[in-house]
């Protein structure tokens, strides 16, 4: 789960998680950034050519560069077992907060049809988008998949990265910049044969200009969060033994902040956001978080439709960040149902589904990190390095985290359509508009272009929320239960 909460459905339409807001690339196979960094000698290419001294107490080696003798390095039994135990129990921990912060029993509705709602050219429309960018979708998940494997099982970033020179903090971070520059030129076509599919499909307005600076952009702040954890992960790693333990604790603590300040120090770079206009539907709008009782100051606009016809809203950050913002292209819809979409809105924010997320995420982060303590020094005896210490491991360290993203990518759309189908229930309990939300899911859906039949596979793959037909008929089921004419 990703720190917003979008109201559109997951279809070809949506943004994917590792692009912009408002950028509708469909970029299936991206799952972060692919890094690999590998390196024989030890940071700063001292390693074992420095003769251990001891330290004050007598009892510890110090390496001439400030580290204690074996500082990195994860092949002692002891620790293992150590960071085993605390891997299986911060694992069951977080499968516990997971389990019941999901609502599981959320109101679904009969077998979807589409064929009731959607016209048999809607139909067509979204069958012939969702083949053309089904074969783009799928190469970018093999090269993605690919990219880290070839990083994690192979010394080929060692060899890239090899000729770097400086001290450790600069080959870490010039390692970074490097493996992840290089997957992005790989990635690239593929990019630009999904931006024109969607400029085909009219989804699209950007120019090759617009497309490009977006695209670096995002790779700016990939970068500079990757450099960030990678440089704390190295620094740690270099002075204690145990570095699993405050590498769980930082990676939590990361989550937690990025997600608090990613509202108003990151969306700021992709979109301007400006308060709704006085007006019938910002008092309605505001009047209706009141009778929620979900403490809203200000509703944003963001200015989508200099990139996308698509249309969205969605909630951000948490405390004194969040916000709910909608897309400018969502104000030409009628009103009630830009009401609707809001309310599906306030739905996440009652929930504090935004923090919940963070937190999950946040322990999900902290599991990995202790995984990564286990997993590093098989990987680099496989990878070309000796120690996480080492700045060419970081590549390695970028591959699992991919890995690991694209084999928790679809346990963590399970837990979204969950909490995406709560924010409907929420909506119609509030408006008590069943038809609203059917004219509403079905104006996101042709607009988009969701598919509206996926695939098992690609559901599974992709899907972060209900399908269009499977919201309709959620609300059909809404209707009967609460009394309200079927639409």
């Amino acid at each position: 789960m990703s720190e917003r909460q979008d109201a559109d459905d997951s279809g070809p339409g949506d943004e994917p998680a590792a692009t912009v807001d408002g950028d509708t690339t469909v970029d299936r196979g991206r799952a972060g950034p692919v890094s690999t960094t590998v390196d024989r000698t030890a940071v700063g290419g001292t390693a074992g050519a420095a003769a251990p001294e001891r330290g004050h107490g007598g009892d510890v080696s110090v390496k001439r560069d400030g580290r204690p003798e074996g500082a990195g390095t994860t092949d002692d039994p002891r620790l293992r077992r150590q960071a085993a135990v605390a891997l299986v129990l911060l694992g069951l921990v977080t499968l516990v907060v997971a389990a019941f912060s999901t609502p599981w029993g959320v109101l679904t509705g009969g077998p979807p049809d589409p064929a009731r709602d959607f016209t048999a050219q809607q139909i067509a429309r979204a069958q012939a988008f969702d083949a053309a960018t089904t074969l783009p979708g799928y190469l970018s998940l093999a090269l993605t998949i690919i990219v880290a494997g070839v990083l994690v099982a192979t010394p080929i970033g060692a060899l890239i990265l090899g000729r770097l020179r400086g001290p450790w903090w600069l080959r870490v971070l010039v390692g970074v910049v490097v493996i992840t520059a290089l997957t992005e030129v790989i990635r690239w076509p593929l990019g630009m044969w999904v931006e024109t599919l969607l400029r085909d499909y009219g989804l699209s307005l950007q120019d090759w200009a617009s497309w490009t600076t977006d695209r670096l952009k995002n790779m700016a702040v990939e970068v500079f969060l990757l450099a960030l954890m990678l440089l704390a992960l190295v620094a740690l790693a270099r002075k204690v033994r145990r570095w699993w333990i405050p590498a769980a604790i930082g990676a939590f603590a990361l989550t937690v902040v990025a997600s608090f300040v990613y509202p108003v120090v990151f969306e700021p770079l992709f979109n301007d956001f400006t308060s709704m206009q006085q007006g019938p539907l910002r008092t309605n709008l505001l009047a209706m978080a009141e009778r929620d009782r979900v403490p809203v100051e200000d509703v944003l606009v963001a200015d989508a439709s200099r990139r996308t016809t698509a249309l969205n809203a969605y909630v951000s950050g948490f405390g004194a960040t969040r916000r709910i913002v909608v897309y400018d292209t969502l104000l030409k819809a009628p009103q009630p149902e830009v009401e609707l979409v809001v309310a599906h809105e306030l739905g996440h924010a009652k929930y504090n589904d935004v923090l919940s997320g963070t937190l999950i995420g946040g322990l999900g982060s902290a599991v990995g990190a202790i995984l990564l303590y286990l997993l590093i020094g098989p990987v680099g005896r496989r990878a070309g390095f000796t120690s996480i210490t080492d700045p060419r491991a970081v590549g390695a360290v970028l591959g699992l985290m991919t890995l690991g993203g694209l084999i928790l990518g679809p346990l963590q759309n399970v837990v979204s359509r969950h909490i995406e189908a709560r924010a409907d229930v929420h909506a119609l309990d509030l408006t008590k508009d069943p038809a609203t939300f059917i004219a509403m899911q079905k104006r996101l859906a042709v607009t988009n272009i969701s598919d509206l039949s996926a695939d098992a596979v690609e559901y599974v793959l992709y899907a972060s929320h209900p399908s269009s037909p499977q919201r309709i008929a959620m609300a059909r089921a809404w209707a009967e239960l609460n009394g309200v004419p079927v639409p």
